[in-house]
């Protein structure tokens, strides 16, 4: 996983097993760099990292995925704007599940099937 800065937080609202941030998109995030010359946009890949290692400190899971599933990138997020990054959590499945939105404009969305921790790691020495 890219070590990257995370976008800086409004506001956080928790609401049981899910929790939301709303979060500004910096201009100056050297994530804009030479993507794209012509309009910055952010890459789905610093939005994906955003929310694994957001959702993943926030419910106290190690960052350790072991898959992705329905990666959906619907808008551009473009510099100097803001949204909200929400994610839940299913600990059945160990899964977290976030959708960056503003309003009724949907950006990006996806499953991310965290490893399960093995015996040794949830053993107490």
């Amino acid at each position: 996983m890219i070590k990257s800065k995370l976008p800086r937080v409004l506001s956080t609202d928790i609401q049981g097993e899910a929790i939301e941030w709303r979060i500004f998109i910096d201009a100056g995030l050297p994530f804009f760099d030479g993507h794209f010359p012509e309009q910055a946009v952010l890459p789905g890949v610093t939005q994906l990292d955003w929310a694994i290692r957001m959702g993943c400190e926030h419910f106290n899971y190690p960052v350790d995925v072991a898959t992705l599933e329905v990666l959906k990138f619907q808008q551009l997020m473009l510099p100097n704007s803001e949204v909200t990054l929400k994610i839940s959590q299913n600990s059945s499945k160990t899964k977290l599940l976030f959708s960056y939105f503003d309003d009724e404009k949907r950006f990006a969305s996806g499953r991310i099937l965290l490893a399960s921790p093995t015996v040794a790691d949830t053993e107490v020495s």
